[in-house]
């Protein structure tokens, strides 16, 4: 699993916290997984897409904010792939979640990842360079 490692900040203490924060839900996603005690795991899956959606809204709001505060260049560009990110986390099937649990946290955890490694690692590592 994808663990916070301080090379994966960008340099901005608030924006590096929020991304711990996307790392601390991803775990628990995969902690989830793991878990063999819960035999009906959708509510908890729930729980974990309403809490990323909303905890995503609120960041990408924030680093939003701040790119346009320094003047970013890309941030028309960061502010559409924010979009998509949200409209995916909204198009999940939720019917599909309940018949095959399992498969659907791993489906999560591999966006979240992929999101992690493609954008938080590549492109907002690129706000804290002079643009």
């Amino acid at each position: 699993m994808i663990r916070w490692k301080d090379e994966y900040g960008i340099g901005v203490p608030e924006i590096d916290q929020q991304h711990q924060k996307l790392f601390e839900i991803c775990g628990r996603a995969f902690d989830l997984l793991k878990n063999e005690f819960y035999l009906d795991k959708y509510d908890k899956i729930l729980d974990i897409l309403e809490e990323l959606k909303q905890y995503t809204i609120y960041h990408f709001k924030s680093e939003e904010e701040y790119m346009k505060k320094i003047g970013y260049k890309k941030l028309l560009s960061q502010k559409v792939a924010h979009d998509d990110f949200v409209e995916k986390i909204n198009k999940i099937d939720l019917k599909a979640i309940d018949e095959k649990q399992d498969a659907a946290i791993l489906d999560i955890l591999e966006f979240i990842v992929k999101w992690i490694e493609n954008h938080i690692l590549k492109e907002d590592k690129q706000i804290s360079l002079p643009s």
